[in-house]
């Protein structure tokens, strides 16, 4: 077997093709050297900060991230074993240090140590007020195409190949007429076998996008037992013996499947749901009226239009900080809608959300008897 260049293995890890041969041995060596639990996780934290600066996340495989960490490793003690040698022909008691980083490290220390120098935007004093900021929480059976639909509103396109979400959290930012806006999106898609942490994500969201196949009669009454545990929540949450109006967008999607493959009629899922919810008979795959799927989560949740993934212009997180320190004095950055993809956005721990459910009751005092917790 010819031997690796260590320099081109990792050029090959973010290339959209890679020759079989050098993958596998690549592969073979991170599982026999640098096997670690964390390297999958890291992907996903790795692909975001990459989208970020402008790097094409979609050609970075998960063995790509495995060969990029065993290069570089490998590379930075050659160059060490290079730069001894260097300082002892030269007579030095220590190697010359090198102040100048190469591209390569640059780009390891950004995947492997989160090196993104990014400013945190929460301390910024043009941060979102609480008033611009929701929480979309996005429901429903597995394999209906729930990420399919999200890829489409934060502008990825659309992939065929499925793999299983145990949980995803996006937030994009947005500068609309000089004011600042926060949308988180939460995909509770592993909370299936959890009801205690699905119901505090249903009681922390406030717009809620559910989703069936058409073709999947099952998903649909997942869908309705969903909606019917929201309401409920929502009603227990204020207190209140009415049914609870929550801002809510059903999506059947797969319409374009065959109409023998349906299982669910229109009329059954109107007469199941009420006219409290907004349905629509989407298409992941072809991008059909999911732009008014969008649309109708902006109006019910109380947001501007320009949030629609067609509205504003999508910038780098950068650009987006730059058009926001100007906002305040250039006309012209006020005027022209813009979205940008957060990249190290984390979903607030448990704490954070028990706290923004209980809000000052939290801090009553301990000598009054406490009600039912409101998760249970």
């Amino acid at each position: 077997m010819h031997p690796i260049n260590i320099r081109q293995i990792c050029l090959f890890s973010m290339c959209p093709v890679m020759e079989q041969s050098v993958k596998a041995a690549a592969a073979l060596q991170v599982i026999q050297k640098r096997s670690s639990p964390g390297v999958l996780l890291a992907y996903k934290s790795a692909t975001q900060r990459l989208g970020a600066s402008g790097f094409s996340v979609s050609t970075l495989s998960k063995a790509g991230l495995g060969i990029l960490k065993l290069a570089t490793t490998q590379l930075k003690q050659q160059e060490q074993k290079a730069r001894v040698v260097r300082a002892s022909s030269l007579g030095q008691a220590h190697p010359a240090s090198v102040d100048k980083k190469s591209s390569l490290d640059q780009l390891a220390a950004l995947v492997l140590h989160r090196n993104a120098r990014l400013p945190p935007l929460a301390n910024e004093p043009h941060a979102a007020k609480p008033q611009n900021c929701r929480r979309i929480v996005v429901l429903g059976a597995p394999r209906v195409g729930k990420t399919s639909i999200l890829r489409r509103f934060l502008r990825d396109g659309f992939e065929e190949r499925y793999e299983p979400t145990s949980e995803d959290f996006h937030r994009k930012l947005y500068q609309i007429r000089g004011e600042t806006y926060q949308i988180d999106i939460l995909d509770a898609s592993g909370e299936r076998s959890f009801p205690a942490k699905r119901r505090l994500s249903i009681l922390t969201g406030d717009i809620f996008l559910l989703v069936f196949s058409l073709d999947d009669r099952s998903s649909f009454e997942e869908v309705r037992a969903l909606h019917a545990e929201i309401v409920a929540a929502k009603a227990a949450l204020h207190r209140s013996k009415q049914k609870a109006c929550v801002p809510t967008v059903v999506c059947a999607n797969k319409v374009d499947l065959p109409s023998e493959q349906r299982a669910v009629s229109r009329t059954e899922v109107l007469h199941a749901l009420g006219n409290g919810c907004a349905l629509f008979e989407t298409s992941a795959k072809d991008s059909v009226n999911l732009e008014q799927v969008f649309e109708a989560l902006a109006r019910r949740g109380g947001l501007p239009l320009e949030t629609g993934p067609s509205q504003h212009r999508k910038v780098s997180i950068r650009s987006y900080q730059a058009l926001r320190a100007e906002g305040g004095s250039t006309a012209a950055a006020c005027e022209a809608p813009c979205g940008a993809l957060f990249p190290l956005a984390r979903r607030p721990s448990f704490g954070t959300d028990l706290r923004l459910v209980l809000g000052p009751k939290a801090s009553r005092k301990q000598s009054k008897a406490l009600d039912k917790c409101q998760i249970q």
